[in-house]
């Protein structure tokens, strides 16, 4: 049976440098008007349950997500160039991607709690976008929930390619961790996020790494 393994991108794959974060401020305000004043944890939610905090926090009743990611996507495509510029692969990325993709029972993709444009800009920016099927990722428009986004992943990846798959979830906090765990997927921790090593394993990760500069460490135990 294929593993499909699946990247959280966020202090996972890379940082962004912030970015992102102010993209999602200048949209928020230039179509609501409203001031912002209180930024939410970002780590480890998707973009749909942030946008619904950031909404009652700011008292906006009148804007959807759906408008406010359409402009979000249009500030983060014009600042797309500063990810390079202000945010940085993390050790061992590359690599690791290379070797898993050479190996033909192995199939990447991307479960991130970004809405798929973004996650396409940060992605672009290092040149990562070939290591992905992008077309059966789960992403933050899918649901709230991020487990939901891990099954909907594996619904498309088994839909695509008429076969099933033993699922991998990578990321860096406890909600990649549970999202996994929530799916019977092997829970893979990296500690490169605010996340401790000690916090993944207390979460239930299977397996947790300091980072994946360990290109043999890291493919031997995605490939476990």
């Amino acid at each position: 049976m294929k593993r499909l393994v699946m990247w959280d991108i966020d202090y996972t794959l890379l940082r962004g440098g912030g970015v992102a974060a102010r993209a999602w401020k200048a949209a928020f305000t230039e179509l609501t008007g409203v001031a912002w004043r209180a930024t939410p944890n970002f780590g480890g939610r998707t973009d749909l349950d942030i946008c619904a905090e950031v909404f009652a926090t700011h008292g906006v009743t009148d804007c959807t997500p759906e408008r406010f990611f359409a402009r979000y996507v249009e500030e983060v495509h014009v600042s797309r160039h500063q990810f390079a510029e202000q945010g940085a692969l993390l050790p061992g990325v590359r690599a690791v991607l290379d070797e898993l993709g050479s190996r033909p029972d192995v199939v990447q993709t991307l479960v991130t709690g970004n809405v798929p444009q973004v996650a396409a800009a940060k992605i672009e920016a290092f040149a990562l976008t070939g290591a992905f099927d992008v077309e059966i990722g789960g992403y933050g428009t899918d649901d709230s929930v991020r487990a939901t986004l891990v099954r909907r992943c594996l619904e498309r990846a088994e839909a695509k390619y008429g076969e099933r798959f033993r699922p991998v979830v990578i990321g860096d906090t406890a909600n990649d961790v549970s999202a996994a765990l929530a799916n019977d997927a092997l829970a893979v921790g990296v500690a490169t996020g605010s996340t401790s090593m000690a916090d993944l394993v207390l979460a239930g990760a299977h397996a947790v790494l300091p980072d994946l500069s360990d290109v043999d460490a890291a493919v031997a135990v995605i490939t476990a």
